[in-house]
């Protein structure tokens, strides 16, 4: 069967079988190995991109119902080199350990501020209880996607946790 849509703005095209999952169309058909597949039941999350604007688990949906559809991965956030900000917020405030859970989570993160640009830490942590992370107990992603909510603002981030530390410090 052969399924067409725009993935990270740019018309696509491919023969898939009809049970293909849009997970394994834009990882084998694509090479866009950024989206990441963890447990194949919509649990953790590793697998979220964004279709028409919403954020949701590439493992739960087939290719075929993203016929005409717009597709966002991870490869799409970045304008060359230079990060989106959720990208930047992982970065600064170190939002990674292992990384396997971190595109699902950036993903998740950006229909976040999508929808709410300036969201309380209780805000974050309920957009993002759909993508888990196995190794960082969640602290510096939510620092991480505050840090980006405040520069997409045209904010001054907050300080780090340990820039606030050594600040009182040396106070």
């Amino acid at each position: 069967m052969l399924v067409s849509m725009s993935v990270n703005g740019r018309a696509v095209s491919g023969d898939v079988e009809p049970r293909t999952l849009l997970v394994h169309f834009i990882r084998e058909n694509l090479a866009l190995t950024g989206t990441h597949i963890g447990c194949e039941t919509s649990y953790c999350g590793a697998c979220t991109v964004l279709v028409d604007g919403k954020a949701i688990k590439s493992c739960t949906v087939l290719a075929v119902q993203a016929l005409g559809a717009e597709v966002e991965t991870i490869e799409g956030l970045a304008d060359g080199d230079v990060l989106h900000p959720v990208q930047e917020g992982f970065w600064e405030r170190h939002g990674l350990q292992c990384g396997y859970c971190t595109p699902g989570m950036i993903m998740s993160a950006v229909y976040l501020l999508d929808q709410n640009s300036n969201p309380t830490e209780d805000d974050i942590r309920h957009g993002i209880e759909g993508n888990l992370c196995r190794c960082t107990g969640y602290h510096n992603i939510v620092r991480a996607i505050e840090y980006a909510a405040a520069t997409m603002r045209g904010e001054k981030p907050p300080p780090a946790d340990w820039e606030a530390h050594a600040e009182a410090e040396a106070e």
